[in-house]
Formats: C-alpha cells, structure tokens, sequence
C-alpha cells in the first residue's frame, strides 16, 4: 500500500511540475494583431504622400515583389515609365489604353492587356498573364490605391507622374466600407471558386494550369498531409519546399478566409493524387 501511495504521489508531483513548467516556464508566444487596412485622407494628401502610399502598397498589400524582383519571375519595372509607351505601340497590344498612366492601371486590373512574351501563362503563347487582377480577389484593392500605385511606378522609373491625387473617392470608399463592414462576405463552399477568389493559380499549377512561383499542387495530396498543408497556408515561411525561397507567398491567408473554407481547401487538397 505504500508503495502504490508512493507511486501515486510522485505521479501527481510529476504532473503538476510538466503543467507548472508548461504555463510559467517557457515563454508564451503572443499571436500579432491582424494588419489594419489603411485609412486614406486624400483631401490632406500631397502628391509626394501619394507616391509614397504607392510605395507602401506595392511592397506590401499588392504583393507585387513576390514577382517583380530580381529572380525574374516577372518583367522588371524599373524603366517601366519609358517601356509602356513603347507597349502601346507594339501590335500584340490589345487593351484600350491611350497614354501611360492609362496603361499602368490597365496592367494592374487588366494584366492580359498586354503580356511580356516569355511571362504569359504556360501553353498561352504568352497571350495570358499569371498576375491576378489587383482590385479583386485576395488584394482588393481600391481604386485609390491602384493610382497610387501608379503614381510609384512612373516616379520610381524616372517618368513624368501624371497621376493626380484623387478627390472624390474617398467618401465613396467609406460608404463601401460601412456597407462591408454591416454585411459580412457569404462563405464559399466550392474549393475552386476559394482558390479564383485568392487568385491561388497565380503562382501555382493544377494540372498544367496556372503560374510556376510557387510548387505545382497537381499531386501534393500524394506527397503531403493535411497538417503540413495547413502549415502551409497558415504559416507559409514554417516548411519551405525545395527550389523555391522565403517570403513568397502571403501570410495573412488565414486571416482572409474562414475556418470552414480552410477546411474546405484542405480537403481539396489533400485529394490531389
């Protein structure tokens, strides 16, 4: 009996010093805030802040270096203010633009206007880009920012900015945004409408269709399971796959879709062997 009483209390001490070491002893890791979207003062702005709220957004919101960057994945920008007027010339152009600020935002809202040869989907013949449309889906843009952005891009290649800072628009974005705000987005139960809405195929291919930035998903069911495709979306940067580097693919995802769209995706994915 007193052996058995022995055991018992040594058991209970055990316990209570893993639980005590658990809670007290290892430091606890604080989950960071969701980023606030940015609220626009136009009416104050200078065109210098402007550009520089371009600035802001396409190295960040617009995720435009996941691509535009020196590993080529996608045409570079820094003479873009001189090589878009040559664009508009060249007759493989098909968008309806006159001028270069008018081509810089149907770029960024109308990518297969014009597609680099070499940079258009693969089996395209480089008549459709894999750069998703700005102003929907996962970046969403507002019409604001896409001509802030635009202004960037013309003062960062040394062109003339034409862009002038808008002064109507931001009443109306914050009358879209209270409407957003008091009707939440309808959750989707289809998992290729969530992948079209997250413009998933922008860097990935299922089954010959969609961009080569990030790892063909055609077969991942077969090589990896659901943990690690979670992992995957929720903290990109945990596991990165052979040939392909950090920082890459965003890491707000689990923030932008619900949890049963998650699950949704997950077993889709899984599902791809």
């Amino acid at each position: 009996m007193r052996q058995f009483l022995t055991v018992v209390v040594f058991t209970l001490l055990t316990i209570g010093f893993f639980a005590g070491y658990s809670n007290y002893g290892i430091p606890q890791i604080e989950p960071a805030p969701p980023p606030k979207e940015e609220k626009l003062d136009l009416g104050s702005m200078t065109l210098d802040g402007f550009i520089a709220l371009g600035e802001r957004l396409f190295n960040g919101k617009g995720t435009c270096t996941l691509c535009h960057n020196s590993l080529g994945r996608a045409p570079e920008l820094a003479a873009i203010g001189e090589v878009a007027a040559g664009r508009l010339e060249d007759p493989r152009y098909e968008g309806e633009a006159a001028t270069v600020e008018e081509y810089l935002t149907e770029s960024l809202i109308d990518p297969s206007a014009f597609v680099v040869i070499g940079f258009g989907k693969k089996g395209t013949n480089d008549t459709e880009s894999p750069m998703p449309n700005v102003a929907s889906g996962g970046i969403g843009m507002s019409e604001a920012e896409v001509a802030a952005v635009v202004a960037y891009l013309q003062d960062s290649s040394g062109a003339e900015v034409t862009v002038e800072v808008p002064q109507d628009i931001g009443a109306q974005e914050d009358e879209e945004d209270e409407e957003d705000e008091s009707e939440a987005r309808e959750a989707i139960a289809d998992p290729q409408e969530l992948m079209a809405l997250f413009t998933c195929d922008a860097c990935h291919a299922i089954g010959g269709e969609g961009g080569e930035v990030g790892p063909d998903l055609t077969r991942i069911g077969a090589s990896r399971d659901r943990d690690y495709l979670r992992r995957a979306i929720l903290d990109p940067n945990a596991d990165i796959a052979e040939g392909f580097e950090e920082d890459m693919m965003p890491e707000d995802m689990g923030e932008a879709m619900y949890v049963a769209e998650l699950e949704i995706l997950l077993d889709y994915l899984a599902g791809l062997k």
